[in-house]
């Protein structure tokens, strides 16, 4: 009888289904996770746990036939050593303590946009290893220098006044030698104009100590005789106002004495 006989045959030929599931596998084992149509997830899951039974029993068995057998095996379903080899050596390990179900199902919402196809992720129970990230080749170039961050009001300080404390040994020697330059051409220059600077600083005292004794001469002159002037003025003023003050009393007299002579008559 043919019984259950139908089951996943994706609408393909023997040989082609054949290949189908075998490149699955392998990308699965590879990957650890696939996202593929749901008939094809559903095909695949049965064929990927029977090559995972034959690396649990490889795994198990002692007799080193036995083992090679078993992969034997394996590789001729699969069609891809590498894939074989990944699973019986790092693998198997992750399904040692587990009885069946080895891959879980999730269907997708979103169908496929070319033929509206309903869409699946299969993939094993068990987390995969990462693969091994390759390491770069140390390069002789330099690293980029960082940018350069705002510098600190506290830093900037202390800097300059490093800056200023550290002067390089050839500025230095430079600058002694120009002081040193400098200050015989001014020692030499001093010394050319010293007599001519006595002498005209001399004759300004001289000019200085004559001029101020005439002039305070003459003014003390025309104090005096402003206030000789003043002294004659006030004098002739109080004579003028004493007079004033005895004419009127004569009069009034000679007044006074005319009326009594009158009366006694």
């Amino acid at each position: 009888m043919r019984h259950r006989k139908h089951n996943h045959l994706l609408g393909v030929k023997t040989a082609h289904r054949i290949s189908l599931l075998a490149n699955l596998s392998c990308s699965l084992i590879e990957n650890g996770r696939i996202k593929t149509t749901l008939a094809k997830a559903r095909a695949l899951r049965p064929t990927i746990e029977k090559v995972i039974t034959l690396a649990k029993k490889a795994h198990v068995a002692t007799d080193a036939a036995q083992k090679v057998h078993y992969r034997r095996l394996a590789i001729a379903r699969l069609r891809n050593k590498k894939a074989v080899k990944k699973l019986f050596d790092e693998l198997v390990e992750q399904f040692v303590n587990r009885n069946g179900g080895y891959t879980r199902i999730y269907k997708l919402a979103m169908p496929r946009l070319g033929d509206a196809a309903d869409m699946a992720i299969i993939e094993f129970v068990e987390d995969a290893p990462k693969k091994k990230t390759k390491k770069k080749k140390a390069s002789n170039k330099k690293p980029v220098e960082e940018t350069k961050k705002t510098p600190d009001p506290e830093q900037s300080v202390s800097e300059e006044t490093e800056s200023d404390g550290e002067v390089p040994e050839e500025t230095s020697n430079e600058t002694v030698a120009d002081v040193a330059s400098e200050a015989t051409d001014s020692g030499d220059a001093t010394d050319a104009e010293e007599p001519g600077d006595d002498a005209t600083e001399s004759e300004a005292e001289a000019k200085e100590d004559s001029e101020p004794e005439s002039q305070t001469d003459v003014a003390e002159d025309d104090a005096g005789a402003d206030t000789g002037e003043a002294v004659e003025e006030e004098a002739e003023e109080t004579e003028s106002e004493a007079k004033e003050d005895s004419e009127p009393e004569s009069k009034e007299d000679s007044d006074s004495k005319d009326e009594e002579t009158t009366s006694k008559d």
